[in-house]
């Protein structure tokens, strides 16, 4: 048994003074205590929920295209040292053979690997997001044009069975043909996000009626929001079941845009994501996505032709941003915790810290400098920077 004491960031979704008690590999209880007793480090260590990064491809060298669970493995090993302690990587626009091996090598290694700790694998791993390839051409971004298609209802299935049911979310652009017709038939099997899209206001709002109720790396590859054509972005707003991916890592969207779009949508629509590609982690150089070259400087990940190719930049270190942005801590810890793990169905399991749930913990110095993780129990982090 183990007691963790400091500002906890407890179900109402701020920081309270309190502790932590864990057993095994669960949460035993959370309670609040008065200010007070806390002793003066206590005071100012923050305890919150291991993070939730639903969207990314890759890092330490690794992307989840790969194909392995060599990759798997990499990927799931860094994002659990590094604050993230429950992922959901994302492919790319690839073929089908192709994503039917990415698929199968991720459910092989949730089923056989093993992280530091004895920590099984599948605790980290516990879902995958299919980015294409069903997309606009006109809004490819860092995704090869070469491999999109429309939407295609077998296919899904198809891929579904080699990923053994981890599909959690499908990027659909619902502008394309049969992309309307595909949600429909398939929304009770699968959760959509209008991702890499033309759609106008119109039809990302019959989207959205007809079941989607997520959008990807909101304002990146998709219509502005202007005021006489709101887009997706509108609509979006417009809908109040509809939650929004969003990328703090200082290059993909203004600090003002950040702000402002927190308090468009409220906290509790807001999913902090990384879209981190195999660079993060790693030096400058030379690196690859989705089987393009991307050039890699500081935290800014370019194709050729000068695209953003993801980001190179961990989910935890994107909260960090979030806040010197101005998004007040309570609301940037809820983007990149519970408010993902919601949007792919994982709130039972992670993402608040309550009695019963597995034991994946961060404990933060007063400036949020990470200086532990516990996942399911074990400590696999103790000092360091996120």
């Amino acid at each position: 048994m183990r007691t963790i004491r400091g500002m906890v960031y407890t179900d109402r979704m701020c920081f309270e003074p309190g502790e932590v008690v864990i057993e095994g590999e669960r949460i035993e209880k959370v309670e609040r205590c008065e200010a007070g007793v806390l002793t003066g480090q206590e005071a100012q260590t923050h305890v919150l929920p291991g993070l939730v990064d639903i969207h990314f491809h890759g890092c330490a060298g690794y992307d989840f295209c790969d194909g392995t669970v060599e990759a798997v493995r990499a990927i799931a090993s860094y994002e659990m040292t590094h604050g993230t302690t429950t992922i959901c990587p994302a492919t790319m626009t690839l073929s089908e053979e192709q994503l039917l091996g990415i698929c199968a090598a991720g459910a092989a290694a949730a089923e056989t690997e093993v992280l530091a700790e004895g920590i099984p694998l599948k605790d980290v791993l516990r879902g995958i997001y299919l980015e294409g390839p069903f997309i606009s051409g006109e809004k490819k971004g860092a995704q090869n044009p070469a491999y999109i298609r429309t939407p295609d209802r077998q296919m899904l299935e198809r891929l579904q069975q080699a990923a053994k049911g981890m599909i959690r979310m499908v990027a659909i652009a619902p502008e394309t043909e049969g992309a309307m017709d595909c949600i429909r038939a398939c929304r009770e099997a699968f959760r959509f996000s209008i991702a890499h899209t033309c759609a106008d206001y119109e039809t990302a709002k019959t989207a959205m009626e007809a079941g989607v109720h997520h959008v990807t790396h909101l304002y990146n590859a998709m219509p502005p929001f202007t005021h006489r054509n709101p887009g997706v972005i509108g609509a979006a707003a417009e809908n109040g079941e509809t939650r929004v991916e969003l990328i703090c890592d200082g290059i993909h969207i203004h600090p003002c845009v950040v702000k402002s779009t927190f308090k468009l949508f409220g906290a509790e629509r807001m999913a902090l994501i990384s879209d981190s590609m195999m660079a993060t982690g790693m030096e400058d150089g030379e690196y690859a996505l989705g089987g393009q070259p991307v050039t890699v400087r500081g935290n800014r990940a370019l194709l050729k032709d000068g695209t953003i190719a993801g980001s190179a930049t961990n989910l935890y270190d994107c909260m960090r941003t979030a806040m010197q942005m101005g998004v007040p801590k309570e609301e940037a810890v809820r983007a990149a915790t519970c408010n993902p793990a919601e949007a792919v169905g994982l709130d039972a399991e992670c993402g608040v810290l309550l009695p019963g749930r597995r034991a994946d913990i961060l404990i933060a110095d007063g400036e949020f400098a990470l200086l532990e993780v516990i996942k399911s129990g074990h400590a696999v982090k103790r000092a360091g920077k996120g």
